[in-house]
């Protein structure tokens, strides 16, 4: 079956830095664009950034342009997220989506 694994969420003091990770298994990875979409609490999933299947081409939020980098990898079925000069208002849970395909999600909290 189809799952998408997030991982590399915690704890970072505004102006750091993570990366984010999807492990993905039971489909074609190749085939599909990847996107992170984040919740914060009391609002609704937003879309943060995307990247096409062959990684050619990406699109980022207005809040994260810039300091955010989505990339992927083919070979390994793994997309991730760098994310660095990180701000309280980036506090969410990051999930990774394939189609109608979504991971558990992973929490993220900047906080000094």
């Amino acid at each position: 079956q189809v799952q998408l694994v997030e991982s590399g969420g915690g704890l970072v003091q505004p102006g750091g830095s993570l990366r984010l990770s999807c492990a993905a298994s039971g489909f074609t990875f190749s085939n599909y664009p990847m996107s992170w979409f984040r919740q914060a609490p009391g609002k609704e999933r937003e879309l943060v950034a995307s990247i096409t299947s062959t990684g050619g081409a990406t699109t980022y939020a207005d809040s994260v342009k810039g300091r955010f980098t989505i990339s992927r990898d083919n070979a390994k079925n793994t997309v991730s997220l760098q994310m660095n000069s990180l701000k309280p208002e980036d506090t969410a849970v990051y999930y990774c989506k394939a189609f109608a395909w979504w991971g558990q999600g992973t929490q993220v909290t900047v906080s000094s």
